[in-house]
């Protein structure tokens, strides 16, 4: 499989101000896998250190603050030669060593010739923390479930090819609007964890896709009471499997009695912190302002929580495959929809997405391009009955309104109708 974050990575191994390379995101995102495969395609050779898997490698950094005498210790337990720009240096569950961590600054500042690359388990919670990071002296690069293009080239590479081709004011051939569709639903089902995804491609086989999702949860679970610190175990599951049920509420505003009843949000917001650091969950915040800049009007205590992978929300949620295969309706349909926009989203545009609401209703998401503020429907069909979305755009004017959905491609007045499949392709369409 691809991933676009090989690029990133192409250009930081590039880049005259680089620094050593922290990799973010949950646990099974395919984090391992990247670094290798980009070790193996962009360098003579690369060396691999698992923090987990070898306890004795943390007695090398706890003894030595030299990054020269680190290297040498390395290269010999390698058995190959560490050479600078040629080697790629792979330490992952670094979280496994905070002193492994803490070196990094001191190969920036003064061994940064040497290319060292680093991820671990959960490391978000860890690097949340400013004193256990090395601040300013390490790049970061967040790695997410793969993204629908990343999905559509694994598993329909002529398709994908069609996809590339498509540009602004294209008009879309009807056959390839329902085959991209038909992928956008396998995508709801299968969603982006790397594990799912090559079992998709080999069996297709739902039932294993199924199986797959329920032991990825399981070990998230597991997770929660193994890296929590100082943070209630609890809390943090009962948060988590509390998601499902707040996106099915009418407002999808996060609430904190609908965890358990007197609930407040002194007791629960640590574990929230956690959940979003850890890249479990995506927090939306609402603003006060639909204005330029974004966050400068969040409203801290009004926000929407969404999971990190589509598919595993399916499987939480307990949605049957038929459901989405035949295209019928049923009551997550919509939370399922916002939960894909906004995992295709991230990372597309500087400043995250928000949300807004007044009087007049609420707008699922706001995007900030440049200065300028774009408001968002996303819809699960071809419905356009949005009256909160149309009187949003009649009150304010905007020059650029998107509605997502399941219609084709086309310009609709102030409105960019962009099909669901697309979403990734956002900047490049408006």
């Amino acid at each position: 499989m691809k991933r676009n974050a090989i690029y990133e990575l192409e250009k930081w191994k590039n880049s005259e101000d680089r620094k050593p390379m922290v990799l973010r995101g949950a646990r099974q995102v395919g984090k391992t896998w990247l670094m290798k495969e980009f070790g193996k395609n962009y360098y003579k050779n690369y060396v691999y250190f698992n923090f987990d898997e070898e306890k004795s490698l943390n007695s090398i950094f706890e003894a030595n603050k030299n990054p020269a005498r680190i290297i040498e210790l390395l290269s010999i337990l390698a058995v190959e030669k560490i050479l600078p720009g040629e080697t790629l240096v792979i330490l992952d569950e670094i979280q496994e060593c905070p002193d492994a961590l803490n070196s990094l600054k001191y190969f920036k500042e003064t061994a940064n010739e040497y290319h060292i690359i680093a991820a671990g388990s959960l490391l978000g919670t860890l690097l949340a923390r400013p004193k256990s990071y090395p601040v300013g002296m390490v790049n970061l690069l967040d790695i997410y479930p793969l993204t629908f293009d990343e999905f559509l080239d694994a598993t329909d590479p002529d398709l994908y090819y069609y996809y590339l081709s498509i540009t602004k004011d294209q008009k879309i051939e009807d056959i390839f609007h329902n085959r991209l569709l038909d992928v956008y639903n396998n995508y709801l089902i299968i969603g982006g964890m790397p594990e799912c995804v090559s079992s998709w491609i080999k069996y297709k086989d739902p039932a294993k896709i199924s199986q797959i999702q329920r032991e990825l949860i399981e070990i998230y679970e597991n997770d929660f009471s193994k890296h929590n610190g100082k943070v209630n175990s609890g809390r943090i599951l009962m948060v988590f499997r509390s998601i499902v049920s707040q996106l099915a509420k009418p407002n999808e505003k996060f609430i904190y009695t609908a965890i358990r009843e007197g609930a407040r949000a002194r007791d629960f917001e640590e574990a929230i912190e956690w959940l979003v650091s850890a890249g479990m969950l995506n927090r939306v915040y609402n603003v006060s302002k639909a204005e330029h800049p974004l966050s400068a009007f969040d409203k801290l205590d009004s926000f929407k929580l969404f999971v990190f992978d589509t598919g595993l929300l399916k499987h939480m949620a307990g949605i049957d495959n038929s459901a989405i295969i035949l295209k019928t309706d049923y009551q997550f349909k919509g939370p399922l929809t916002e939960n894909y926009v906004l995992q295709q989203l991230r990372g597309k545009f500087e400043i995250a997405p928000r949300y807004f609401a007044d009087r007049n209703g609420e707008i699922d998401f706001l995007l900030q391009n440049g200065t300028e503020i774009i408001p968002v429907e996303a819809k699960a069909g071809e419905d356009k009955s949005a009256p909160s979305f149309k009187k949003y755009i009649s009150n304010r004017n905007p020059e650029c309104a998107i509605r997502y959905s399941t219609r084709r491609y086309k310009k609709d007045g102030k409105i960019t109708n962009i099909p669901l499949y697309l979403v990734c392709k956002t900047k490049e369409l408006i």
